[in-house]
């Protein structure tokens, strides 16, 4: 009986260390409308996290890439912004072919051994800056994990020696957040372009 106590603690302190997303909503209507209009996405980190230029792309760019290969968006752009997010700054964003902002607003804080992190993350509609999307995620994590040693070495080859301690916590918080997306419904010419996109 024991054992299996033990066995069931350990379960559920496993599943509590996976459980970072504290907040997810999507448009109750999203089937009905978002879902065929709102594929393609430009991803903006606002304000930058810790003040560093290198993180904010370091999270516009996992979050690029994560979303592309995991999710049925097609994410054409990512950048940062040094100030904290404006309806004109997203809005500013929405050039022709961007149908959607992803805006990830981030908190770091470096710890001995990795990084706490959290995240609010919302989706707004291009056509009249409406939420599709909302999110708000946490987590504290080590800075390294076997399973992402390659992934951390390419982003910090990229973009220099600074990012890797937040490399897998960062990717870790994202990825939690961001499988909370909705998927938009994809047309065949869609798809084809999703292909190209390659990444």
């Amino acid at each position: 009986m024991m054992t299996k106590r033990l066995a069931l603690a350990v379960g559920l302190a496993g599943l509590a260390a996976c459980a970072t997303v504290k907040d997810s909503f999507t448009r109750p209507d999203y089937e009905q409308v978002d879902q065929h209009k709102v594929k393609r996405l430009a991803v903006v980190t606002q304000p930058l996290p810790d003040g560093k230029q290198a993180l904010g792309e370091l999270w516009s760019l996992i979050a690029r890439q994560y979303i592309n290969q995991n999710r049925d968006f097609l994410v054409k752009s990512n950048t940062t912004l040094a100030e904290p997010a404006t309806d004109a700054s997203l809005k500013a964003l929405c050039v022709e072919g961007i149908e959607g902002v992803l805006l990830l607003v981030p908190e770091v804080k470096r710890t001995q051994d990795g990084a706490d992190e959290a995240v609010r993350a919302r989706l707004m509609r291009c056509e009249d800056g409406q939420d599709v999307w909302t999110a708000e995620a946490t987590g504290s994590w080590g800075s390294q994990d076997e399973k992402y040693r390659e992934r951390a070495a390419q982003y910090v080859q990229q973009f220099g020696p600074e990012v890797e301690p937040y490399v897998v916590p960062t990717y870790k918080l994202l990825k939690a957040t961001l499988d909370t997306l909705p998927n938009p419904k994809l047309t065949e010419q869609d798809i084809d372009e999703k292909i190209e996109l390659g990444e």
